[in-house]
């Protein structure tokens, strides 16, 4: 019972950051001023992160949930919930390039697939992906490129079956970054279940990690800069 009231609290603020983020949408769709200001104070305080993580709300709740990890490390969070990729794509420059990073952690496409900006196919949603590091290496960033997560249904969008698709895109930017000598970050052998979702003891929706979700992704994405740092 408490986890089910647990998961309908997690619905209801789902649809509360939905409809803030279409009042937002109308004025600023891919929210350039969310960290506006933080970058301004980094730019001026001469501060370059070691790695800026890029993605949507499972790269703020991480933030959120462990900041110690990013502080500690050097690397900055610029997630923004509900966020797909040609919303990033619009804000990579002022959110990542400007900060001028040695590599960039981009994680992204799950809410392409959701459909949270209208549908998206495999190409579109690896096109932005691509255009992203595209400009990274353009502007001397290293690129570590996250595969999206495992997700067998989405609360808000159920039913429209992830599991093809994502992997279609997993698969895609695996062979990308293997051929543009990019890092790949491949999370699902440790978190994905037999259905290909992810195990309910790392994410209690389905799709957002948990404490624990984000405890065994940090070891990974630590490597996967370290290896970002140490490639041509």
């Amino acid at each position: 019972m408490k986890n089910f009231y647990a998961f309908m609290i997690l619905l209801l603020s789902l649809a509360t950051l939905n409809a803030q983020n279409k009042d937002r949408m109308e004025q600023d769709w891919p929210n350039l001023q969310k960290y506006h200001k933080e970058n301004q104070k980094l730019k001026d305080a001469g501060k370059k992160p070691l790695a800026v993580f890029m993605g949507n709300s499972i790269t703020e709740g991480w933030v959120n949930t462990h900041p110690e990890f990013f502080s500690k490390n050097n690397f900055i969070g610029r997630g923004i919930g509900g966020q797909t990729t040609p919303q990033m794509l619009i804000r990579f420059t002022p959110d990542v390039i400007d900060l001028k990073p040695e590599v960039v952690v981009i994680l992204a496409g799950t809410n392409d697939i959701a459909g949270n900006t209208g549908a998206s196919s495999v190409k579109m949603i690896t096109d932005n992906i691509k255009a992203m590091a595209q400009l990274a290496r353009a502007n001397g960033i290293k690129v570590v490129l996250s595969s999206i997560l495992p997700v067998y249904d989405y609360p808000w969008q159920p039913g429209i079956n992830p599991v093809e698709k994502i992997a279609a895109v997993n698969k895609w930017m695996e062979n990308y970054a293997l051929e543009n000598e990019h890092t790949y970050l491949d999370y699902f052998p440790a978190l994905a279940n037999e259905k290909k979702g992810m195990k309910s003891e790392y994410a209690e929706d389905g799709v957002h990690p948990t404490k624990k979700g984000y405890a065994v992704m940090e070891p990974l994405v630590h490597e996967a800069v370290k290896k970002a740092q140490q490639s041509k």
